[in-house]
């Protein structure tokens, strides 16, 4: 019985975990496109400018 509940709490923390890695990697993806998107505005902004 406390076997079965342990195992099931202890995957229970895993998936948490998983999850909350997989929340962390999407906002890290989300921030370096929004990065991306910046330096290829700017450097849109500079060939404008230089042409």
């Amino acid at each position: 019985m406390t076997e079965d509940l342990a195992r099931a709490q202890m995957a229970a923390r895993l998936g948490e975990a998983q999850s909350m890695r997989a929340g962390h990697q999407l906002a890290r993806a989300r921030r370096l496109s929004r990065r991306a998107e910046r330096a290829a505005q700017q450097a849109r902004l500079a060939l404008a400018r230089a042409l």
